[in-house]
């Protein structure tokens, strides 16, 4: 037993030298969210991991830097969501030259689709130049990029990821395939989790405001409607008229869950729940993670954040 056992430690040791002697494997995330997503595919796999827009940042307004390119070009894989989301990526990956793997995180999701005229077109998550059409423009049908929402999204998301690791780094393909199962695990009881939560609520009662239009696919995985000031980027104020029109429905249907994100600029909805005789609920994690010591460091810590926040709201609790 005792020679049996050194000599497994013997053909162990080698082994263990190796994964310790494995370089980095360098990536880019274009932001916070599959960043994270990023590390927990990659598990125990060294990473040096760069996330273009950081937590608590806004990737609608990024402008991509020389050092982004810079680390692009040393990249073996970079991670996108598409959509139009983190469209400045085509920008940043000529500039860059980057001839690695390109993951675009979306890939096989059907995206919702919404009206993109004068309420939120223009501004197109990076590719237009961020200014208010004239409202003559008819509108357009422009896809709603925040499919992260849906946690059963969110599956299809690590899949992707972790077959884009294993284009990079074949040789740990069956550890990012282990661990991408076990995330997806995770977030289907997470899911279940939530419907149970949720189907306690009446649905009358299921009523949201915040700052922009980021928790359709949210809303329709658990048949909440969500309202907001802003459109799908948070490029472009809202005009009077739309807050005005906002007002009018938080008081006719008695909305009492309103909220801020953590960012976007407060002023709009500050202003909306003072001049409809509400109180803003306090803070949604949406398009960014927040730092570290925050409540939302993590995609699964936003989400449970997040219904933490709607669950007694949408009731009418006492905040």
């Amino acid at each position: 037993m005792i020679r049996r056992s050194l000599l497994t430690t013997a053909l162990t040791f080698p082994a263990l030298r190796h994964a310790r002697a494995q370089a980095a494997l360098p990536i880019v995330a274009s932001f916070s969210i599959l960043g994270d997503m990023v590390r927990q595919v990659a598990g125990d796999r060294p990473l040096a991991l760069h996330v273009l827009v950081g937590p608590d940042a806004d990737a609608h307004e990024f402008q991509p830097r020389p050092s982004d390119a810079e680390r692009l070009r040393g990249a073996a894989l970079l991670v996108r969501n598409g959509l139009g989301f983190d469209a400045w990526i085509d920008r940043l990956t000529r500039a860059a030259a980057f001839r690695g793997t390109v993951v675009t995180a979306t890939d096989g999701i059907s995206p919702r689709v919404q009206e993109g005229g004068h309420d939120h077109a223009g501004h197109a998550h990076g590719g237009g130049a961020g200014r208010r059409r004239p409202h003559a423009v008819e509108p357009s049908r422009v896809p709603d990029p925040h499919a992260w929402g849906d946690p059963r999204n969110a599956v299809t998301y690590a899949r992707n990821i972790a077959a884009g690791l294993a284009a990079a780094d074949p040789a740990n393909a069956a550890l990012y395939a282990r661990n991408a199962e076990a995330y997806a695990a995770r977030l289907t009881a997470l899911d279940a989790e939530l419907r149970a939560a949720i189907a306690t609520i009446p649905e009358p009662r299921r009523r949201v405001v915040t700052s922009h239009d980021a928790f359709a696919y949210f809303g329709a995985a658990y048949a909440i409607r969500f309202l907001a000031p802003q459109g799908v980027s948070t490029n472009a104020e809202p005009s009077a008229a739309e807050v005005a029109a906002l007002i009018r429905h938080v008081r006719a249907e008695g909305i009492t869950a309103v909220f801020l994100e953590n960012m976007a600029s407060p002023t709009t909805l500050e202003r909306l729940a003072r001049e409809a005789g509400v109180r803003v609920r306090g803070r949604l994690y949406a398009d960014a993670l927040s730092a570290p010591s925050g409540p939302a460091p993590t995609y699964e810590a936003l989400i449970r954040h997040n219904a933490g926040l709607l669950l007694p709201a949408m009731r009418g609790d006492a905040p």
